[in-house]
């Protein structure tokens, strides 16, 4: 500090004057030079309800009130597929953010699995980018700063099948996701990529996409729990059969986040179980935050749980209900925080 102190004097052109200059400055102006105090803001991934939303005993218009009342969240990250296909639908959109406007809440994002903006056939391509054009405006309309899009085949994924050759996927992604960039700039709205599936799961691979596009409007959502390059193929194709394979091939989860941390516009704390101390058995938290502290990073840190669906078709322990899981997740980040800060 006494280092700093001098510097920051130096710099003014006061040495000269003695310390007794430097007594007229305010102590508290030096404490601001120090290191900022690590915070975060706790989102909820509308995910974390997959199994309530899939089996209709819960919708997309539930949400904002289940995050508010259930968990004291009022920041949220709709799913795309929840929406049931009414994005398009003004009265609907209207609707949720009544709701949303009624609560209190803030929307943040919503995460988009659609057409492939990275298909290798330029036609199909271009189709899968003006159809997220909806999803941008409907993001812009809930009052979101970013949608989630993948760099991908999704399908590919859930059938085991291997994805597009990288070089070739890379540069149609460039195309495709740089296109629906210069659209997204235009409300003033974020288009970022998470580690989901396939290439992007290759962390070199996705920054090298960020460096070729280029522009201020894209970044990152490093997920922890999307680092399994390959999987088993599933017994069937369904959520069953999905939830039933094994990652054969995985890249390394804390240097993922740490190399997408500079790219980052968000955090997806995903979690799946947890021990008797309260701790992520698949994630180490308190050195993934560590990490993320280091980068300097201050934004939203969405719980995404996924382990209510998985344990239903899982049977060893481990596995909460989800609401037991969304509180456990953000007990765990509200700790981490806490002896971060």
């Amino acid at each position: 500090m006494e280092q700093s102190r001098r510097n920051f004097l130096n710099q003014l052109g006061l040495t000269a004057a003695g310390m007794g200059v430097a007594s007229a400055f305010p102590n508290q102006i030096f404490a601001e030079m120090s290191a900022k105090k690590f915070t975060f803001d706790i989102s909820l991934a509308e995910f974390s309800f997959a199994g309530e939303l899939m089996s209709g005993k819960m919708t997309n218009m539930d949400f904002p009130a289940r995050a508010k009342n259930d968990f004291g969240i009022n920041v949220l990250e709709y799913v795309s597929m929840f929406f049931n296909n009414k994005h398009t639908d003004q009265t609907y959109l209207k609707e949720l953010k009544q709701r949303c406007d009624d609560l209190g809440m803030k929307n943040n994002l919503i995460m988009v699995d659609a057409a492939n903006i990275a298909d290798l056939d330029a036609t199909k391509r271009q189709q899968a980018v003006d159809a997220h054009h909806a999803w941008v405006d409907a993001a812009k309309f809930l009052g979101c700063s970013a949608i989630r899009v993948n760099l991908g085949d999704s399908s590919k994924a859930m059938t085991g099948a291997d994805d597009d050759p990288a070089d070739e996927a890379a540069k149609a992604a460039v195309d495709g996701y740089g296109k629906l960039l210069e659209y997204a700039a235009k409300s003033n709205m974020n288009v970022i990529v998470e580690n989901h599936f396939g290439n992007s799961t290759n962390i070199d691979w996705l920054i090298g996409i960020l460096k070729q596009v280029n522009m201020p409007n894209a970044g990152l959502l490093p997920d922890f729990g999307n680092f399994c390059a390959q999987r088993s193929k599933p017994e069937t194709n369904d959520i069953k059969g999905i939830m039933g394979t094994k990652c054969i091939k995985e890249y390394d989860r804390y240097e993922g986040v740490k190399k997408m941390m500079p790219y980052a516009k968000g955090i997806s704390a995903k979690t799946h179980k947890f021990d008797a101390k309260g701790n992520e058995t698949e994630t180490d938290f308190l050195k993934m935050f560590k990490i993320i502290k280091e980068a300097g990073f201050n934004g939203y840190v969405g719980i995404e749980y996924e382990g209510g669906i998985m344990g239903m078709y899982k049977p060893e322990g481990g596995y909460f209900a989800t609401n037991e899981g969304i509180r456990a997740t953000k007990t765990l980040l509200e700790r981490v925080r806490t002896e971060l800060a």
